[in-house]
């Protein structure tokens, strides 16, 4: 009789701690479902001037990249490269003063042709974006 009593609290006490357990996992899945993700964003381009494909009739005098949430414009790189893959850019990227979503490198007069903007930043909560984007100035020689 001890015995099966004693079966009998060890497993309730297991029926309790098992229902107990579960409502904690229940509402901690519920909590991430239903809360912002701002728990899982990044930073993100979403919008570059000169712009992703573009063709341009002129050389642009910069590139400016800006990014949904703030970035570390320390620790942020941003190159233009040729057709070739040559390095066209030495300097880094500048912070934007008025806004610190975006950063800007001034360029040298560009020739027709194709070049990648090649970027990576490191957003404030610590995800690094690595990317890279073309554009196309045209080629204004008379023939």
């Amino acid at each position: 009789m001890i015995k099966n009593n004693h079966f009998k609290f060890i497993m309730i006490k297991l029926a309790t701690t098992v229902k107990i357990s579960t409502v904690i996992l229940g509402f901690g899945l519920v909590t991430l479902l239903v809360s912002p993700n701002a728990v899982f964003a990044h930073a993100e381009l979403v919008k570059a001037e000169p712009a992703r494909r573009a063709t341009l009739a002129a050389s642009p005098k910069q590139v400016r990249l800006w990014f949904n949430e703030e970035i570390e414009a320390d620790y942020a790189s941003l190159s233009l490269l040729d057709a070739d893959n040559n390095i066209l850019t030495e300097e880094k990227p500048m912070a934007h003063p008025d806004d610190s979503k975006s950063i800007y490198l001034e360029l040298p007069e560009l020739a027709g042709g194709q070049y990648t903007v090649k970027f990576r930043v490191l957003s404030v909560d610590g995800h690094v974006l690595d990317s890279e984007y073309k554009f196309t100035v045209k080629d204004n020689k008379t023939k």
